[in-house]
């Protein structure tokens, strides 16, 4: 017998009907797959592409031998974290840190306002930790510092790259096509710091590298990725592959081709701009449109942390319509609350709402009275926004299994796996394809490998083979991969 009354019913059909718009189905997935590998090869042949498929210039990967002490900071979204890594040698490290929010107004200020905001975080954790380094018998060297910077940039070395365009609610016109190196050093100069920054380091090859040094297996990591706040991924390429790195009309400079490899920064928030294969419903729609950059991280728009919340908030608004948080049963909705204000809800929310099995929904009509402003929703309106978040959860999964496949398959990783489990004998172990994962939406929300891993399992009959792809692919997470792996490069250079 049910719980809910006619019009309770009602609404949660309705519901569950724009949950099924979020359906990405194993045919969706497949087709993913083939357009990013179309993307990716264009994008190693020739510069200015829709996947900008960036040089890092980091030729190696470590191996967990590694030792000494260096700094990293990282910009990577709504806080700024300065570390201290001490590697030990034995793939394990101390890591000493200090995390402030960004204030907003510098997120939309000046690249000074910025960068010397930045630098006297640095300050205050070097006078802390390292307060050694200021004294004038100290035989000290300066402290080599790796700059995380989890924005677009044109590398053309190890530690000089401009600013493409800012992504993650940042817009500070007056630092695009800037050398963000150069911008932090000099305001670090400014206040007379023992701190040179030596590598400039997207967050995911951070992850990469730090999950090298940790990882589990013989070979190194093949891909490190973020789901947070943000996604993008950095792989391990073939110097032969990257042909546009050979065009001498191109702006490439200097790099160590003795390994035969480069990591690659694929920029894959922007995978499929032109929307040929992507999902695409009116609550996108109204958030794309919403957006400080409409038309662009079309990828990221549907997978990431930052914006979640608000396709629920579209959805919800949408199904209120319907008869979402009937006011003449008693609900009440605060009208200026944040169902109607824009870019309010956070993805955590999402997280509560899945993680949600009581009998009564009782924890997702508490969220909804403290984080949405609805008070007395009903047993129905709890199951209806449940279904939403059901459907836009698992579609951001299932998106993230596509750069994961196509990784695998054009890297020949995956081949050479398959070749691996042909010939070893019965019960004997074959290496895993190694991925590095980081971020708030892979290690908190409920559930997003499971589905993630389903969508590999999804698209077998594209890459054929008895062995297959999801039982090839060990995803592990590498906490603090940001900065550890900023360590790690401040160490090559």
């Amino acid at each position: 017998m049910s719980i809910l009354s006619d019009k309770e019913e009602a609404l949660l059909a309705k519901a569950r009907s724009i949950g099924a718009e979020f359906v990405y189905e194993p045919e969706d997935v497949a087709k993913g797959v083939r357009e990013y590998l179309n993307l990716m090869e264009q994008g190693l042949k020739h510069s200015k592409q829709a996947m900008t498929m960036i040089p890092t210039y980091v030729t190696a990967v470590p191996n967990g031998t590694e030792k000494g002490v260096y700094l990293a900071v990282d910009l990577g979204g709504t806080n700024f974290r300065v570390c201290s890594i001490h590697l030990h040698g034995d793939s394990k490290f101390t890591l000493t840190q200090a995390k402030t929010p960004i204030p907003k107004e510098l997120m939309i200020g000046t690249s000074k306002g910025l960068f010397s905001f930045l630098a006297k975080q640095i300050e205050d954790f070097v006078k802390k930790h390292h307060s050694d380094h200021f004294e004038p018998e100290t035989s000290y060297s300066q402290l080599k510092l790796g700059f995380t910077f989890s924005f677009p940039v044109e590398q053309v070395a190890l530690n000089k790259g401009y600013l493409i365009r800012w992504t993650k609610g940042f817009d500070i016109q007056d630092a695009i096509g800037k050398d963000v190196c150069e911008l932090l050093q000099t305001e670090i100069d400014a206040l007379d710091l023992p701190v040179r920054v030596v590598a400039l380091v997207n967050d995911t090859v951070g992850t990469l590298m730090a999950r090298s040094y940790t990882s589990p297996g013989k070979a190194g990591t093949l891909l490190g990725a973020i789901f947070g706040t943000g996604t993008n991924g950095a792989y391990v390429e073939k110097l032969p592959r990257i042909s546009k790195l050979f065009n001498k009309t191109e702006n490439y400079g200097e790099y160590d081709s003795s390994s035969g490899v480069m990591v690659i920064n694929t920029e894959w928030g922007a995978f499929d701009n032109a929307m040929k294969v992507l999902p695409d419903t009116p609550y996108d729609r109204a958030l794309d449109k919403n957006s400080v950059n409409p038309g662009m991280q079309m990828f990221e728009k549907r997978v990431s942390g930052m914006f979640l919340g608000e396709i629920l908030r579209n959805a919800i608004v949408a199904l209120m319509a319907d008869g979402l948080f009937n006011v003449a049963h008693g609900t009440s909705i605060d009208e200026n609350g944040p169902l109607f204000t824009p870019w309010s809800i956070d993805t955590s929310a999402l997280s509560t709402i899945q993680a949600d099995y009581t009998s009564s929904y009782t924890l997702t009509k508490q969220l909804l009275e403290r984080d949405m402003g609805v008070s007395a929703a009903s047993t129905g309106d709890a199951m209806a926004v449940k279904a939403l978040v059901y459907g836009i959860g698992k579609r951001s999964a299932r998106l993230s299994a596509i750069p994961i496949a196509a990784t695998a398959i054009a890297t020949g990783a995956y081949e050479k796996y398959k070749l691996a489990k042909a010939e070893a004998a019965e019960g004997e172990e074959v290496e895993k394809i190694d991925i590095g994962v980081d971020g708030s939406v892979v290690e908190y929300y409920p559930g997003f490998e499971r589905y993630l891993r389903e969508a590999l399992r999804d698209i077998q009959p594209l890459v054929h083979g008895a062995a297959g792809l999801e039982e090839a692919i060990r995803i592990g997470i590498a906490k603090d991969g940001s900065g550890v792996g900023a360590a790690l490069i401040a160490l090559v250079a």
